[in-house]
């Protein structure tokens, strides 16, 4: 892998394997591999076991690294949940991958395809990176939605949680509003909502507290099923739900998630920056 923090090994073993970077942004951790050089291709059954936190190396999603079939991006990133399902963007691992490849390359910025499309990354201090996470979605059919529906207001809901707000950057999210986050047990209604008839895709589902004009507290639950410790994607949406919902008129918010805070900017266009912290765990081998 072309990065300067494996130490050189006599173990013939560990020299046969594949390297790795296991990284975290927010405790939202994963595992990264190139496969610019030598592609990499794993099975389902392997994804698994590398995401599985007793057997393999644990991770909340799997990141491979490969050659971009345009001129502009530095590299496509493939990005797979513990399921084996490839999914479209990750906030988190965006500004992980990000970060390396900035290291790597030693740029300042760097654009990084994504199925969800073009990522641009900057340096925002050390071990901070700045994410322009693309173009918020609201057309119903681009969440996308099983109907046709007003995006806006949402006719769903589970337990206390009712009428969210439905977007996509670059994967489908519903944004609930309550006056007290540490109320909701999103565990509970987390999975439902998450599978709903509405969403062909399944959703990720975001509860949301106005703090105040400037803040944000935020939970989630993504998809395949897990309560987070941090979302970047749901913390974009849930500032530009904000917005769309007349609640701020502010462009640039902090949002306080369990394991810590992001700065969110909504630009013109409604491209949404993120800015946040990221930290290297440890590098292996897979063998």
């Amino acid at each position: 892998m072309q990065i300067p923090w494996f130490s050189n090994t006599e173990n013939s073993l560990i020299k046969s394997g594949r390297p790795f970077v296991k990284m975290h942004g927010l405790l939202n951790d994963f595992v990264i591999i190139d496969g610019r050089k030598e592609p990499y291709r794993p099975s389902t059954k392997e994804i698994i076991h590398i995401c599985d936190r007793h057997e393999g190396i644990g991770a909340d999603e799997l990141l491979i690294v490969e050659p971009s079939k345009h001129s502009k991006p530095y590299a496509f990133v493939r990005i797979i949940n513990p399921d084996g399902r490839e999914v479209e963007a990750c906030g988190n691992a965006s500004r992980c991958i990000g970060w390396l490849l900035l290291k790597e390359c030693n740029q300042k910025e760097i654009q990084i395809e994504t199925l969800g499309g073009i990522l641009r990354c900057s340096l925002a201090g050390e071990k901070q990176v700045s994410c322009e996470m693309g173009e918020v979605k609201t057309h119903w059919q681009d969440i996308p939605l099983s109907q046709e529906m007003d995006t806006l207001h949402l006719n769903i809901g589970a337990g206390p949680l009712n009428d969210p707000v439905g977007m996509n950057i670059g994967n489908p999210h519903a944004i609930f509003f309550v006056e007290d986050l540490d109320a909701i047990d999103l565990a509970i209604y987390g999975k439902t909502l998450q599978t709903h008839p509405l969403f062909p895709q399944e959703a990720n589902i975001g509860v949301v507290q106005l703090i105040d004009s400037e803040t944000l507290k935020l939970s989630v639950w993504e998809r395949p099923g897990t309560l987070t410790t941090a979302c970047g994607t749901g913390a974009c949406v849930a500032v530009a739900a904000a917005h769309r919902r007349g609640l701020t008129q502010k462009k640039r918010m902090t949002v306080i998630m369990p394991a810590g805070s992001v700065d969110i900017e909504l630009k013109e266009e409604d491209i949404v920056v993120m800015t946040g912290p990221v930290e290297i765990c440890y590098t292996g081998y897979l063998v």
